[in-house]
C-alpha cells in the first residue's frame, strides 16, 4: 500500500518544502543496525535541521536523529569529561554542562541544532570553537554498520570544517560526542561585546552564567529567530585570503574588517555583502536579512532552489566587485 510522503518543512529551520518517502526517527542506538540492514543507508540525515538548505525537494529515506542522553563520565580537579548523545538539543546541553560545573561552552550558547551537528561544521562563536573541547566523536560507518571512536586529531577540524563535511564524511552517522571541559571557570572575552561585559564587572568576579546570558542577548539582538523567520544563521563563511590579496583589498577598501589568520587574513563576509548593496535585497520570499547581511531568510514561501539562487547571486556579485569568493556554511543538499 502506498503511503503519503512525510513533510520536512518543520524539520528544517529555513522552513522550505521538502518530502521524504520514508522517515525513521532514531531513539535508541541499538535500533540503528537493524534499520540499516533492512533499509540501507539513508539519503538524508537530519538533527535540528539548522545547518542545511534543502534544494532537493524529494528524498527517498530520511533519518531523524533523536538519540538522547547526557552523562558526566569523569571528573578531576582540572577536567570534566562529558558525553552528549547526538540528538540532544545543543543549547540545553550547554546549560546542563554549566549546571554540572563543566565550563567552556558558555560562549557557544543559543547556537541552534543538536549536539551531533556540533563537530560537523566545528561550530564556533565569540572566540570559541567546539574543536577545543572534543575528546572523541562516536560515529557509525553507514557503509559497514561498525561503530568507531574518532579522536579529535582524526576529525580534521578547521574553520567551519571537519572530516564529516568532506565527501568521505557522508558515510558517518554521529551517535555521541565526548568533551573535555574545564572544572574551573576561565572566561574567554575576546569578542568586543564580551570585553565590554568584563569592563562593566571589573570589580566583581564574572561567572559562566553571566557570559552565557551576555552571549544569548548578543545573539538575540543580531540574529532572527528561525521559529519566526526561516533561516539557518550565518549563511556564508568569513573568507580567508592571502596577505597579498588582503593588501590589494585594503588599498581599495580601507574600512574592510579583517583579522589575522595563519593563511593570511580572515575577512568579514557580512561587510562584503553589505558593501555590494545587498543587505535587505529580496528575490520573492528569499531575501538577505534587513538587519544582518550574513543571514539569508525565507519570508514564507521561498523554495530551497530560490534561496540557493539568491545565495549564488550574492556569491557572483561579491566576486565580481571584490574578487573574493564566498563559501556557504550550511550543507547545500541538491
Amino acid at each position: 500500500m502506498n503511503t503519503a510522503p512525510h513533510a520536512l518543512k518543520t524539520l528544517n529551520t529555513f522552513g522550505v518544502e521538502a518530502w521524504a518517502q520514508s522517515l525513521h526517527t532514531l531513539h535508541k542506538p541499538e535500533a540503528i543496525a537493524p534499520l540499516l540492514d533492512q533499509h540501507g543507508a539513508p539519503d538524508l540525515l537530519l538533527g535540528g535541521g539548522s545547518n542545511v538548505l534543502l534544494v532537493q525537494q524529494s528524498f527517498q529515506q530520511v533519518w531523524l536523529n533523536r538519540l538522547m542522553g547526557r552523562t558526566v563520565l569523569a571528573r578531576d580537579t582540572r577536567t570534566v569529561r562529558i558525553r552528549l548523545q547526538a540528538g540532544e538539543p545543543w543549547d540545553a546541553a550547554v546549560a546542563w554542562c554549566l549546571a554540572q560545573g563543566a565550563f567552556g561552552l558558555e560562549n557557544l550558547s543559543l547556537i541552534p541544532g543538536c549536539c551531533g551537528a556540533a563537530p560537523i561544521q566545528n561550530i564556533g562563536a565569540y572566540g570559541v570553537e567546539i574543536a577545543q573541547f572534543i575528546h572523541r566523536v562516536e560515529a557509525m560507518d553507514l557503509n559497514s554498520g561498525a561503530v568507531h571512536h574518532l579522536a579529535a586529531n582524526e576529525c580534521d577540524f578547521a574553520y567551519r570544517h571537519s572530516i564529516f563535511r568532506s565527501p568521505e564524511g557522508k558515510r558517518w552517522l554521529i551517535l555521541a560526542i565526548e568533551l573535555n571541559l574545564s572544572a574551573t571557570f576561565q572566561p574567554t572575552l575576546d569578542y568586543p561585546g564580551l570585553r565590554q561585559l568584563d569592563d562593566q564587572n571589573a570589580a566583581a568576579e564574572l561567572t559562566a552564567q553571566q557570559i552565557r546570558q551576555a552571549v544569548i542577548a548578543l545573539r538575540r539582538s543580531k540574529l532572527p529567530d528561525p521559529s519566526l523567520l526561516g533561516n539557518a544563521g550565518s549563511f556564508f563563511k568569513n573568507p580567508i585570503v592571502a596577505s597579498t590579496q588582503l593588501e590589494q583589498l585594503l588599498s581599495a577598501y580601507p574600512q574592510l574588517p579583517h583579522w589575522p589568520h595563519e593563511q593570511g587574513a580572515k575577512l568579514s563576509a557580512a561587510w562584503l555583502i553589505q558593501h555590494c548593496g545587498l543587505k535587505g535585497y529580496r528575490q520573492g520570499d528569499a531575501a538577505v536579512h534587513a538587519n544582518h547581511a550574513l543571514i539569508l531568510v525565507n519570508h514564507g514561501m521561498a523554495s530551497g532552489a530560490e534561496l540557493w539562487q539568491l545565495a549564488q547571486n550574492i556569491q557572483s556579485t561579491v566576486h565580481q566587485k571584490t574578487g573574493v569568493r564566498l563559501e556557504p556554511e550550511p550543507q547545500i543538499l541538491h
